[in-house]
């Protein structure tokens, strides 16, 4: 059951859409209902419309948005395999009191079915009529897909593209996005833009809302056509990860991948597009510590990156900086547009694309993270995401391991809330830093080395690597990744009392001569990164674990380290038991079990599946 769905492009939700398996056929059938309060309808002169008691000027047909989505889905008249139907229910009417609706010569056809509460029998053998009584649970997959729902993780997307798209499906303002910056670099190659203009989009979206589905599309339809394009980022846990997936891609080659601070000296001639993701990352200047003097930046980063291109598309998150050397902001960018003679123009991302898409996920991480200003309610799941409360660090990482093995992608990750050691200088060995009473794990590993004793893969690589299921990743090597499976330790960074969030600074030793590890010695925030401004702390460790509670696009198990904060987490998530809800493998689909165990099969092979391979369903003629 599909509640208030609105498919991308059509005027006005429908009310429900029930999507099982037709009990003569067997193929899917879907039934878009409109529910109506209306207790009575009047006639007007115009055939198509009827008064309402309670309405001032006459409304439409209830079948008439039962068409337009029936439409939707039989769009380009490709649906073989699929029953569809439309009916309208008015549970406060008779049959006497809409026969405006019944008269002869009104609009009839597979949508414009009417039930009353004196026809309340004939809908259920309607209902019955139409759908087997067994689970619609692999029809209801395809609709997703088809809907643009259930999308690929981001790096899966990339590594089965066929070079011409990703596997996203954009919708709304992605769309809009996509065209537009298409058309501003049409503009460019074939001279219709003056030689010294530039163009700069600013593209705003929360976690997941497809900033990155969108540049990344940019990316391989641009390439495609043999133009200068580079895709930067502030992140080396993103970028890794990127040029992880591209060494398998023969479309996109490694030097199209840079770093901010890539761009001190122009390119000549300019690039036609620089894709700037992740850019609430940007540092006000490019430089390192040990660059030489002439080497660094001479002005703004953000002018850099705005010089280095005829068109530079931002996309950002202002909730996502984390620390304070990281500068990227709206205002930043529109700034420094300004400085180089063009407006920005800005498009703000709604649409959920991780989370398994759902809107009422996300908003619940901003209300229990108090960043909304919405006092936290219970989770209701919304049969798109699942939410659960692990009771200790051994359940959620029992749990992430298992989800793991079965073939779904999963990892650990937590606040910055214990020390992070270097490597022992002469074994490699990781510490086991994250310390929860006998339970004890390594953080990813630190530093540049390509491989440690137990085979753990670098940082930059941890969270696309099978080996690196064992340690916990922290916030700055999971910024810009999603599993299927995410698995959240909340420390004592940011703790529930009396009736609100503390934020609290911890301490650490320094490293040990000989082992290079660390001790905690005060609770709290470990991370040396963040501002000592009480207000600026606050807001970073907020948007650090809004981050890690939005890298999962199927189910989220979050734990905190503190009692009183896991018992207030208790009293929002409900049990697993009383939900039943709980995506593990045993409860997928068929189609969804096969798909993972292909996927689990070739991570374990070290190998991605070839595009136009594997299983390829039919979603509703998509």
């Amino acid at each position: 059951m599909f509640v208030e769905c609105q498919p991308d492009g059509v005027d006005g939700a429908a009310d429900v859409i029930l999507v099982g398996t037709h009990p003569e056929t067997g193929d899917d059938s879907l039934l878009v209902v409109e529910l109506k309060r209306w207790s009575s309808v009047g006639r007007t002169d115009d055939p198509e419309k009827v008064d309402v008691s309670g309405f001032s000027k006459p409304k439409h047909h209830p079948s008439t948005q039962v068409r337009r989505v029936m439409d939707y889905f039989n769009g380009d008249g490709r649906q073989p395999g699929i029953a569809y139907a439309g009916l309208s229910y008015l549970h406060n009417a008779t049959d006497a009191s809409i026969e405006p609706l019944l008269d002869a010569g009104t609009r009839r056809g597979a949508h414009a079915l009417y039930f009353t509460a004196d026809t309340r029998q004939d809908l259920l053998e309607e209902l019955d009529g139409r759908f087997r009584r067994e689970s619609g649970t692999s029809a209801a997959e395809r609709l997703l897909t088809r809907l643009g729902l259930r999308n690929a993780p981001l790096l899966e997307a990339v590594a089965l593209s066929d070079g011409a798209d990703t596997a996203f499906t954009l919708r709304g303002m992605q769309k809009t996005v996509w065209r537009d910056v298409k058309r501003a670099v049409s503009r460019f190659r074939n001279g219709s833009a003056g030689t010294s203009e530039r163009a700069v989009f600013l593209v705003r979206g929360g976690a997941g809302t497809g900033k990155s589905a969108i540049g990344l599309q940019l990316l391989r339809h641009f390439t495609d056509l043999g133009l200068r394009t580079r895709y930067a980022t502030g992140s080396r846990a993103f970028d890794a990860s990127l040029r992880e997936f591209i060494a398998r891609d023969d479309l996109l080659v490694q030097e199209q991948l840079a770093y901010f601070m890539n761009f001190v000296e122009p390119p000549v001639p300019p690039l036609d597009l620089l894709i700037c993701d992740e850019a609430h990352r940007l540092r006000a200047e490019s430089t390192l510590q040990f660059w030489a003097a002439e080497k660094r930046g001479k002005q703004p980063q953000v002018d850099e990156l705005i010089q280095a291109a005829q068109v530079t598309v931002f996309l950002l998150d202002d909730d996502q900086s984390l620390r304070k050397n990281e500068v990227g902001s709206s205002a930043l960018i529109c700034e420094a547009a300004e400085r180089n003679g063009v407006t920005a123009q800005i498009y703000d991302l709604h649409t959920e694309f991780r989370c398994g898409g759902s809107d009422t996920y996300r908003a619940w991480v901003l209300d229990l993270l108090g960043i909304s200003g919405r006092k936290p309610g219970e989770w209701a799941p919304d049969g798109l995401m699942h939410v659960e409360v692990a009771e200790s660090a051994e359940q959620l990482e029992r749990i992430v391991r298992m989800e793991e093995q079965d073939g779904a992608t999963a990892r650990m990750v937590a606040g910055f809330c214990w020390p992070w050691s270097e490597p022992h200088p002469e074994t490699r060995v990781l510490h086991r830093d994250v310390r929860i009473g006998d339970w004890h794990r390594p953080w990813n590993a630190k530093g540049p080395f390509s491989r440690h004793t137990d085979g753990e893969p670098p940082a930059k690589l941890w969270g696309v690597k099978r080996e690196g299921i064992g340690q916990v990743g922290c916030v700055y090597t999971a910024q810009g990744l999603e599993w299927d499976w995410c698995g959240v330790i909340m420390g004592d960074d940011m703790v529930w009392r009396e009736g609100g969030w503390v934020f609290r600074k911890g301490k650490t030793s320094g490293a040990d001569e000989e082992t290079g590890e660390r001790k905690p010695l005060k609770p709290g925030s470990m991370d040396p990164g963040l501002p000592a401004d009480a207000d600026e702390f606050a807001r970073c460790v907020r948007n650090a674990y809004h981050v890690l509670l939005t890298r999962a696009s199927r189910a989220t198990v979050i734990h905190s380290t503190d009692g009183p904060t896991q018992e207030y987490l208790r009293t929002l998530v409900g049990p697993v038991d009383d939900q039943g809800l709980r995506p593990a493998w045993a409860s997928l689909t068929p189609e969804e079990q096969l798909r993972r165990s292909l996927r689990a099969h070739d991570a374990r092979r070290g190998r991605k599946q070839p595009p136009g391979q594997g299983i390829q369903p039919d979603l509703f003629g998509f």
